[in-house]
């Protein structure tokens, strides 16, 4: 399985809502705190410039925010990619 990273706030809804997804899924992930600036930084990099948070990353791929993992997941798509390694 593919390393999953995810970006995130101590307060941020959608990055609760991105874990308990990821924790029913069973799915081990390092979390990245962005009040760090150094990791908000590198997180913009990855991303593409995107500062919003959650940022999630399986391998090497850049999912983006909760919204778009809740769609990879109703359409099957989630499990291959976390499946792909």
């Amino acid at each position: 399985m593919p390393k999953v990273e995810i970006y995130t706030t101590p307060t941020c809804p959608y990055c609760h809502a991105a874990k308990s997804l990821l924790d029913q899924k069973g799915v081990a992930y390092d979390e990245i705190d962005v009040l760090d600036q150094d990791a908000r930084m590198q997180m913009t990099t990855r991303a593409q410039g995107r500062r919003t948070v959650p940022q999630i990353f399986v391998g090497e791929t850049h999912v983006g925010g909760y919204d778009d993992m809740a769609a990879m997941e109703r359409q099957g798509a989630l499990d291959k990619l976390l499946n792909a390694g």
